[in-house]
């Protein structure tokens, strides 16, 4: 594994991340790569137009012209030229300003072909790049040896197929183009100020440094913040995580307090990290304003005088300075120059991004499988025979190499023979069916099929032969008949009836509404267990193989299909040969020859009768699991005897694999809550949305009332700082008056005024970063503690529910009050902010040129337009993309998640072309997608400069028709694009408010939510002391999720106090459901549960659960000291003699104290730093602590091994002395001396009282004592 880490460490270079490009993808990146410099040069090309433009205004009407008299430069204002000097002017004026409107036009007709083009090519290049790894990784991966997946997990692998590949699109596509864009617009930029005015542009590449170092100190400080603050939030994270994944355990000890306390303190420091960030962000981009607009400032400062000196040197022979024009265009271009930088970091972050991902992928791609099922290698010979013969083989996994698997093992298996392997679990079993397979190689020796060595013959052919039914039979997500087709994918409808009847599976096929079309679902969870042992026997037999493997075929079944299915299996074993593995010794009786292996070696064999006369390992085996005592007789009757007794372990074996079921049931129960909830995480959301209340924006902004003061603060500089666009605009248009009026000496005062401008945005971006931050940060501990509470105050019934899993509850506590913080400081901010803007952009344009500005207003739609199209196509591209290659994504989770039946069945290629096909459409519209997204790029781009065209030729009209002046065109047109740039800017910071909205209604519902069993209630009667007499009246019960299970069925018991009871029966009658109804973790349906003959519903809830102590089966206990965990949810402090005296009860005492922190050493996570025994131990003394006067022990010692339980046992008998004790054991053993004993079945008490009692009752309890002695 370290090498593969330290490999995959590297990036891919840039020749590997194109490996896949055809030569029509290399000519379609050339392509686009051109157009996309062509679009970088566009912004530079505008500068030098603008520059020029400029010029021309200011020697138009209202500027000046120039007249040489004698060497000396004479200025004759325009506008106040009369007669036909002043026409001829004012029309030289006008075809000026209207050929560079349509230089303008052209350059936004050339963006527009050069972005799609740009667009379009590199988006095709991509997606027909990405297809081709999609398909080669995938097939890359199946092909593997089952080797390489014992260490790379399934999950990993499904999640690298999608994550990295979306990795490496996003940094093959557009944002590669767009690194060219940028870096093109860097090098015009520069370019063309070097040319303009060298001089200009070093003045003003002087500040670059300061700007790049502090721009990159921000980054640097804010992803340091980020990643405190997420550590911290960790900390309170599994706090809440651990807390609420034993909520029942909270509920059970009144732990409520104590974990608020925990989880409070956790959270301080979030809080005061992330107060810290809000200062270090405004502080830094106040700084990164500051520093532009010094920029700026030092730019006009220095451009003004350059100006001067041209003036005074325009009639010399050699002209020095620059014109008023080239001064703009030395400072767009540099500025373009500069900000395309730090446009192009993001793409460049992605492209590196997917340098590093495609290392991991084309790893894998690379690696070539010794033991390859899509191989040609290898001799395919024309006939099988079927003899297997094992030479010397040594085997270990390649995961646990230092444990031998197999040792010099031998085995012959002749022709058409059926073998049996016997022995313990780990003995090497299913070993020796992989290497049949050869789903490995082993480490020495030989296997070899009709003397050939497997490892020389072709092994997609070998698999072919062979026939695969094991313990777990896994179907895939299709039909059935799809199913069993996989084992010949030539198989005609009736030869798969023909297997389906073979495997006794079509009578049930057939009875199913769409017969053999009937989708099994994922992992065939549709059928039940023994129909997919019967679908995988048909899948097994329909390939006609010559070897047959069964591996536990038919553990899976009942008694009724077990015969069937083994008469089925006798069957098809005709002719074949067949390897047969089995636990239940039955059905491998009439094997040719039976192999009794332990620990990897062979070590009895021979058939059933000869084992048996050797009374040696198989003997035993074959007696543990029978009932037939040594001393047979040969008579009528004790063969009566023995079929009753052979059906008697039958029935107790069922019952076992019944119950044994019904646990496994309730397991998958909640694992496939869990897992099912990934899967419909979605459709729950939308059941969320459409439950929850949006609530109005008032509501939300009440919970942050209390920071009132920094709200207020906050916007004040908000509104502060929306000021600064449109203030620039004048500042600007002044500038140009100074360039256009020789004789104004105001340019230090308005260079300064951009340096004061950059003062107030320093300013106001620190206030309101910090203000908002603070009033942020301490909404989001209050609400995130307020959650919490509510959580805690919830009953048991509230986290029954699988939309309040443990994973979403936590997920809630971590991003709903973030979330909510977004909707109120920054978002007011933000709104208020470009409000400002808006109102003082629009009064400065229509109080410079109502005309003008309403013209400008006009372009703003389409700018709008533009935009929000582009956003809409990128976005419904990425939906669009998940949406469509969600199937594709199954059918390859499938795979590989199930990658040992598909390389048995030797279908890797049949599941590869399958994922193929459903990759087929998402490439068709994704291709569609690229030119749509194309047009929408270019049509955004290219409408900003129509617009600086359009407006510049309407004010040159104004101008020349004297309704205003030049610098106020600059005004005008300025004030209304900067500040429209920077709205759209900061709405697209503006986080998402439909989330917060949703966020705040689930909260407020969690909030609003008063169950009726209610902890933080003082109701009820407060008991000072109880005896513990405890009495179930007729108690009905049925679980909130599942009301039409009814659990209890009018249950009635008595228990007296200081006795001990016990309560028995089989899996899920009830007995757990009477002591969690004792707890009032739920309240009965009727009936009722007295305590010292009050109605429990009628007491104070924290009270009564104070009485009562409970150990569990699986005890939990939290992250924190073992003397927290002993002294956990009482009211007062105990001292520590009690904690002490407590584990002393326990026997736990010297443990703890051989431990070096003692007390205090912390148990890590539910317990996990101590062994089963030991929390079981610290888990008693919990309960003893509170010398409780009900004591509920579920199941308390069945989980522990001899010695543990031993000494358990010797603690919970002390523990009993003097309460009233009810307890629940399946081991009987454990009970036989309590007080009295009921025993409940589905739901009711069917026979009470002491253990001799019931013995002699002969009823169900004795039939459980009987089953019970019987398994010893």
């Amino acid at each position: 594994m370290d090498p593969i880490s330290r490999k995959s460490a590297k990036s891919a270079t840039f020749g590997q991340l194109f490996r896949y490009a055809t030569a029509l993808d290399k000519f379609l990146i050339f392509i686009g790569s051109v157009f996309a410099i062509a679009v970088g040069g566009g912004w530079p090309a505008l500068s030098v137009i603008f520059g020029e433009l400029t010029d021309t205004f200011v020697s138009g009407p209202g500027g000046f012209t120039f007249i040489c008299v004698n060497g000396s430069l004479v200025l004759n204002g325009t506008g106040n030229t009369t007669g036909n000097d002043s026409s001829s002017a004012a029309d030289e004026f006008e075809d000026k300003m209207s050929t560079y409107a349509f230089y303008y036009l052209y350059i936004a007709a050339v963006v527009l072909v050069a972005g799609y083009l740009q667009i379009m090519c590199w988006t095709t290049a991509c997606e027909r790049q990405i297809h081709t790894i999609r398909k080669v990784y995938f097939r890359s991966i199946v092909r593997q040896q089952i080797g390489w997946f014992d260490k790379n997990q399934s999950g990993e692998l499904t999640t690298r197929l999608a994550d990295d590949i979306n990795k490496i699109k996003d940094g093959l596509g557009d944002k590669f183009s767009f690194t060219f864009q940028y870096t093109a617009q860097f090098f015009s930029g520069f370019a063309i100020g070097f040319w303009k005015s060298w001089k200009m542009t070093l003045v003003m590449m002087s500040v670059t440094p300061i700007l790049a170092v502090s721009a990159a100190i921000m980054s640097v400080f804010i992803r340091n913040y980020t990643k405190k603050e997420q550590e911290s939030y960790a900390g309170a994270g599994s706090v809440a995580e651990e807390v609420l994944s034993c909520i029942r355990t909270v509920i059970s000890f009144n732990g409520q307090r104590q974990e608020q306390i925990r989880y409070e303190s956790a959270l301080k420091e979030t809080r005061r990290i992330g107060i810290r960030k809000s200062f270090v962000q405004g502080m830094m981009i106040g700084l990164i304003m500051f520093f532009m607009f010094g920029t700026y400032a030092l730019a006009f400062w220095y451009g003004s005088d350059q100006v001067k000196d041209w003036y005074h040197s325009y009639c010399a022979p050699e002209r020095e300075g620059i014109s008023p024009g080239e001064v703009l265009t030395v400072f767009f271009c540099v500025m373009i120059g500069s900000f395309s930088i730090g446009n192009a970091a993001p793409h460049l972050g992605s492209i590196f991004g997917a340098k590093g991902a495609a290392a991991e992928v084309f790893e894998t791609i690379d690696n070539v499988p010794e033991i390859d099922g899509t191989s040609d290698k290898g001799e395919v010979p024309v006939s099988l025979d079927g003899d297997i013969d094992f030479v010397g083989v040594e085997f270990s996994y390649p995961t646990r190499e230092e444990v031998k698997v197999l040792k010099n093992f031998n085995l012959n298996i002749g022709r058409g023979q059926t073998v049996a392997l016997v022995g313990s679990s780990g003995c090497g079993k299913s070993t020796v069916v992989n290497l049949i397979q050869r789903m490995y190689d082993p480490d020495s020796g030989r296997v070899l099929l009709d003397g050939k060595n497997i490892k020389e013959l072709n092994t997609c052919w070998l698999r072919n032969n062979i026939g695969v039914v094991s313990q777990e039979p896994i179907l895939f997500g299709m039909t059935i008949a799809e199913n069993i087709k996989l084992g010949n994918t030539d198989a005609t409808i009736q030869e798969i009836e023909d297997a389906a009847k073979a495997a006794n599976a079509h009578d049930f096929i057939t009875r199913l509404p769409n017969g053999y079309r009937t989708l099994v679902g994922e992992r065939g969870a549709q059928l039940s267990g023994g129909q997919k042992q019967r679908v995988a026997i048909a899948r097994a037999l329909v390939r006609n193989p010559r070897i047959l493997l069964l591996d536990e075929a038919t553990s899976a079944l009942d008694s009724e299909s077990e015969k069937i299915v083994q008469t089925a299996l006798d069957q098809a074993r005709l002719g074949r040969t067949t390897v047969m593995i089995a636990h239940r010794l039955t059905t491998v009786q009439n094997a040719d020859m039976i192999y009794v292996v332990d620990q990897g070696e062979i070590i009895e064999s021979g058939t059933h009768s000869d084992l048996m006369e050797k009374k040696e390992f198989y003997y035993q085996l074959v007696q543990a699991q029978s009932l037939e005592p040594d001393d047979n007789g040969a008579n009528g009757d004790d063969n009566k005897a023995h079929i009753y007794k052979r059906q008697r372990s039958r029935v107790s074996s069922s019952d076992k694999s019944d119950n044994l079921v019904k646990r496994q049931t309730s397991r998958q129960v909640s694992t496939t809550e869990k897992g099912i909830s990934k899967e419909k995480e979605a459709e729950e959301k939308e059941e969320e949305e459409e439950e929850v209340e949006k609530p109005k924006y008032f509501r939300i902004l009440r919970e942050n009332f209390p920071e009132c003061p920094f709200l207020i603060f906050g916007t004040f500089f908000a509104a502060i700082q929306g000021t600064t666009m449109p203030l620039f605009a004048v500042f600007f248009g002044e500038m140009i008056k100074v360039f256009i009026d020789i004789y104004n000496t105001d340019n230090v005062l308005w260079s300064m005024m951009f340096l004061a401008l950059g003062g107030l945005n320093f300013v106001s971006h620190l206030f309101m970063h910090t203000n908002f931050g603070i009033a942020g940060e301490r909404m989001t501990f209050r609400l995130r503690l307020k959650m919490f509470r509510a959580y805690l105050r919830q009953d048991a019934a509230y986290f029954d529910d699988p939309k309040h899993g443990t994973g979403s509850l936590t997920t809630r506590l971590a991003t709903d009050a973030s979330l909510i913080k977004t909707a109120t400081g920054f978002r007011i901010g933000t709104i208020l902010s470009s409000i400002v803007s808006l109102v003082a952009a629009l009064a400065i344009a229509f109080y410079y040129g109502w005309k003008l500005a309403l013209v400008v207003l006009g372009g703003v739609p389409i700018l709008m337009l533009s935009s929000s199209l582009q956003i809409k196509v990128v976005m419904g591209k990425h939906k669009d993309d998940q949406n469509k290659l969600e199937d594709a994504g199954k059918i390859a989770s499938e795979t590989i998640e199930n990658i040992r039946t598909v390389q048995s069945l030797a279908r890797e290629k049949y599941f590869y072309d399958l994922y193929s096909e459903h990759l087929e459409s998402p490439l068709r519209s994704n291709l569609k997608q690229a030119q749509l997204y194309g047009f929408a790029y270019g049509f955004s781009q290219c409408v900003v400069f129509a617009m600086y065209g359009g407006a510049f030729r309407f004010g040159a009209w104004q101008v020349s028709v004297g309704d205003m002046a030049p610098e106020n065109v600059y005004k005008v047109f300025f004030a209304i694009a900067f500040t429209g740039m920077t709205i759209g800017q900061a709405s697209s910071f503006l986080p998402d408010y439909s989330k917060a909205q949703h966020a705040a209604g689930i909260l407020f519902k969690v909030l609003e939510t008063i169950p009726g069993i209610d902890i933080y209630s003082s109701r009820g009667t407060y008991m000072t002391t109880v005896d513990g007499r405890v009495v179930f009246k007729n108690v009905s019960f049925s679980y909130p999720m599942r009301p039409e299970v009814r659990v209890l069925k009018s249950l009635s018991f008595t228990v007296e106090p200081g006795q001990t009871v016990a309560l028995v029966g089989p899996s899920g009658c009830g007995k757990s459901t009477a002591i969690s109804l004792l707890q009032r973790m739920y309240d009965v349906e009727d009936g009722e549960i007295n305590l010292d003959g009050k109605d429990i519903r009628d007491l104070n809830l924290n009270r009564l659960r104070s009485f009562i102590s409970v150990v569990s089966q699986e005890p939990i206990l939290f992250d924190c000291s073992i003397r927290e965990n002993i002294s956990y949810g009482l009211d007062t402090d105990v001292g520590m003699d009690d904690v002490i005296e407590a584990a002393r009860k326990a026997n736990i005492h010297d443990f703890i104290t051989s431990l070096p922190a003692g007390y205090e050493t912390v148990v890590g996570e539910k317990g996990t730093q101590l062994s089963g025994g030991q929390k079981q131990r610290v888990a008693i003394a919990r309960a003893i602590v509170r010398n409780p006067k009900i004591l509920l022990l579920d199941e308390a010692t069945s989980a522990l091994d001899s010695e543990s339980e031993k000494q358990v046992q010797a603690a919970l008998d002390a523990a009993q002395k003097g309460r009233t004790c009810i307890v629940i054991a399946h081991r009987l053993s454990t009970i036989q001396n309590c007080d009295v004993i009921f025993v409940i079945d589905d739901g009711q008490v069917v026979e009470s009282g002491s253990h001799q009692a019931l013995l002699s009752l002969k009823g169900v309890y004795s039939a459980l004592v009987s089953a019970q002695q019987f398994t010893k």
